[in-house]
């Protein structure tokens, strides 16, 4: 009997022990832990062409994917993908079940305030798709249009925190997405009349659909957005090391051949 309780209770001191471990690892920058297991976690939207995307076969491919394990190389680090609800991309960071959000991800004030980002490593900016045989060529003519863009996207946030660009001209209720996929398949069948994307994954997807032509990319008054990754305010280390490493591949030449890979030309953001 006494063997039992002291089994009991030394099972119950070890739960208690690995319970308070992750207590105190939350919080904590984690780049120890990272170094030690020889594992980083990015989350992503798998649907997001060409920054980080499933293919038919199911294997994940893309410009940040390969970005992100050239970055981790140097360190001698695997990167996991784990395809996420983007649209609940912060909380899984927060939770720990991804380390990184790292998939054309967009740097703003709002993110700011609860995220650490990296240093930018990409410019981009938000257009307004629409069919050229809608006639419409700016963003007054959307005036009681429909409009749609992917939940929790940055479109979203950049249509929502600058309404005097283009959500002013919108009076009807705005059409959200779980992808953008979803959008363009519904903007092809009439169901919306425009769609609020990222630059780059507009001409990449019309692009791969050989439907440009049919397309028309506006670009109205909306700031220029860069592309970094997403950490968590205590993962200073951790972003101290991604920063350091992506330098270093742009400096030896690595970030410019990945970069031509997915879009022929270097798109490392310009200083000054």
């Amino acid at each position: 009997m006494m063997k039992k309780i002291g089994v009991l209770v030394s099972c119950l001191f070890l739960v208690l022990l690995v319970g308070c471990t992750k207590s105190e690892q939350k919080g904590s920058d984690q780049w120890s832990r990272i170094k030690k297991e020889k594992k980083v976690i990015v989350g992503l939207d798998d649907t997001f062409a060409p920054m980080g995307f499933k293919e038919k076969n199911g294997k994940i491919v893309g410009f940040d994917v390969d970005l992100a394990r050239a970055t981790f190389k140097r360190y001698g680090i695997k990167v996991d993908f784990k395809s996420i609800d983007w649209d609940v991309k912060e909380k899984e960071l927060e939770n720990q079940t991804i380390d990184l959000i790292w998939n054309g991800y967009s740097k703003n004030e709002q993110r700011e305030k609860v995220q650490l980002f990296s240093e930018p490593y990409m410019r981009n900016d938000q257009v307004l798709v629409v069919a050229r045989k809608s006639g419409i060529n700016s963003f007054e003519q959307m005036k009681g249009k429909n409009l749609g863009t992917q939940r929790g996207s940055a479109s979203y946030d950049t249509l929502i925190n600058q309404p005097k660009v283009l959500k002013i001209y919108i009076n009807k209720e705005i059409v959200l997405y779980d992808e953008f996929n979803s959008g363009f398949l519904d903007l092809e069948a009439g169901r919306v009349d425009g769609l609020l994307v990222d630059k780059v994954f507009a001409k990449y997807y019309l692009n791969q659909a050989s439907k440009l032509k049919k397309y028309r990319l506006i670009e109205g008054g909306f700031k220029s957005e860069d592309f970094a990754v997403g950490a968590r305010k205590s993962d200073k280390k951790l972003t101290a090391k991604i920063n350091e490493s992506l330098n270093e591949l742009h400096k030896n030449g690595e970030f410019q051949k990945i970069s031509k890979k997915w879009f022929g030309d270097d798109v490392w953001p310009k200083k000054g």
